[in-house]
């Protein structure tokens, strides 16, 4: 099942998908009763509420009518860094890197885990504006999202699958001057508008265990190119990591980290401009797509 927040009359509302993307049936309507914001559904749907299947054609989905799927999530968003091994090593080359001090240090022991707000969610067409003073050195990170279902802590990790409600794209955008000024990551990471999110939430029985293929281009040059099966630290073992700490929460999300390719990555850095056309997508769940646009102020 496919659940996105989709403008009816200009408010967005929950809806069920079809597979093409191309139709759509609002939930109040498939089951009235039903919280009408995302985290508020996910978390009966996980206790277990249902939306039917629908029984009509539905309605025809533009894309620009797409929300962000999680506009307001419980809390930030939980992101990790540095989580495939040749994203690591670029980024600690880089210069960029305040977390790594030499090669050695390059790969993580343990995940490395730090937030954005949920102010820096946009939907999945939304410009990534260019704020003044701080865009010099913004950057793109593809990367699959989980969504939590079921809340706990202490989740152990052959249980954590079963607390994934299911997965959604995010490009964490990244200010690198900032990331790498203030050492901690928050300041470069948590901009507003930083965190285009969609165009949907996939549930995980349709995503099952299998690795995903994930991409970016920029203006339709391939820049990322790699698997899930890549990852270091995986899905189960993020969840019971930060699960061990606190309380999991319905609607909480995970953003589970980016593969090599980007900005920093190339010499010299090729950094975003107003204009720019950021493309992320993940099989089995679909593509986002964003424009740089400088801001006022």
């Amino acid at each position: 099942m496919r659940l996105a927040m989709v403008r009816m009359e200009g408010l967005p509302q929950p809806a069920r998908v079809d597979a093409a993307g191309k139709r759509y049936w609002p939930v109040s309507a498939l089951a009235p009763g039903l919280p009408t914001d995302m985290a508020g559904l996910i978390a009966v749907l996980a206790k277990g509420a249902t939306i039917p299947e629908p029984q009509d054609e539905g309605q025809p989905l533009r894309e620009e009518m797409l929300a962000a799927p999680l506009p307001n999530p419980p809390r930030n968003i939980f992101c990790v860094g540095k989580n495939y091994h040749a994203h690591a090593k670029e980024f600690a080359g880089s210069g960029y890197d305040s977390s790594s001090t030499s090669a050695a240090d390059a790969i993580p022991k343990a995940p490395i885990i730090f937030s954005k707000p949920f102010t820096s969610i946009s939907g999945p067409l939304d410009d990534i504006p260019l704020w003044p003073g701080i865009d010099q050195g913004v950057d793109y990170e593809a990367e699959l999202a989980v969504v939590i279902g079921t809340g706990g802590r202490n989740i152990a990790r052959a249980e954590a699958l079963k607390h994934v409600f299911g997965y959604t794209v995010v490009n964490d955008v990244t200010a690198r001057d900032l990331q790498g000024t203030h050492k901690q990551w928050l300041l470069g990471k948590g901009i507003d508008g930083f965190c285009p999110m969609g165009p949907w939430i996939v549930t995980a029985d349709e995503i099952g265990e299998k690795p995903l293929r994930i991409t970016c281009n920029v203006n339709g040059e391939a820049r990322q190119h790699a698997s899930t099966a890549d990852l270091i630290f995986d899905v189960p073992e993020l969840i019971e990591t930060i699960s061990r700490s606190m309380t999991l929460l319905p609607g909480d999300v995970i953003a589970t980290g980016t593969p090599e390719g980007v900005g920093i990555g190339f010499k010299p850095p090729r950094f975003l401009r107003d204009g720019d056309v950021v493309e992320c997508a993940i099989e089995g769940i679909g593509r986002i797509r964003n424009t740089l646009r400088h801001q006022a102020g």
